[in-house]
């Protein structure tokens, strides 16, 4: 990694210190796009990938939608207020299980669950499309294997503990 204003000062980072700068990278360049998204569209990256997975998935259920969005409950919720309050999702009583809750795409909600390359998902359709299957498979694979990797340090004891 170069540092600074001259081109020789290199500033030689262990690979996992390069692989957090990479996440650290994709992460500003996904928050950005998310404003970017929020003040073209209305909706942030997260609010939009709600919204297209209802429009696929009509009557899911908040729980069901968190478990397959890897959030936790109390996100999803936050986020269905939001899209509920701005009449983008509508929440139905399940008709055999009225504890149960269905989401549905309101009328302007389904205006937003559209195909925008301009959007995170369209911007990863696009590179999709140029890269070949094993790499996709490899780095899906990877970024599963360290999720699953991070998700296990909250299961290690606190060093503070010991």
């Amino acid at each position: 990694m170069r540092v600074g204003d001259d081109p020789n000062t290199v500033l030689p980072l262990s690979p996992e210190l390069e692989m957090l700068r990479s996440y650290w990278a994709l992460n500003h360049a996904v928050e950005r796009t998310s404003k970017r998204m929020s003040a073209r569209l209305g909706v942030t990256a997260e609010q939009r990938m709600v919204l297209r997975v209802i429009g696929r998935a009509p009557g899911i259920g908040p729980g069901a939608l968190a478990q397959l969005l890897h959030l936790d409950a109390s996100t999803v919720s936050a986020t269905l207020r939001q899209l509920t309050a701005r009449r983008l999702v509508t929440r139905r009583k399940h008709a055999p299980d009225a504890r149960r809750v269905e989401l549905h795409l309101a009328a302007k909600g389904r205006t937003l669950d559209a195909v925008d390359e301009q959007t995170m998902e369209g911007v990863i359709a696009k590179l999709l499309a140029a890269t070949p299957q094993a790499e996709v498979d490899a780095v899906r694979g990877f970024l599963a294997r360290l999720a699953d990797a991070l998700d296990g340090i909250d299961a290690a004891p606190d060093v503070s503990e010991r």
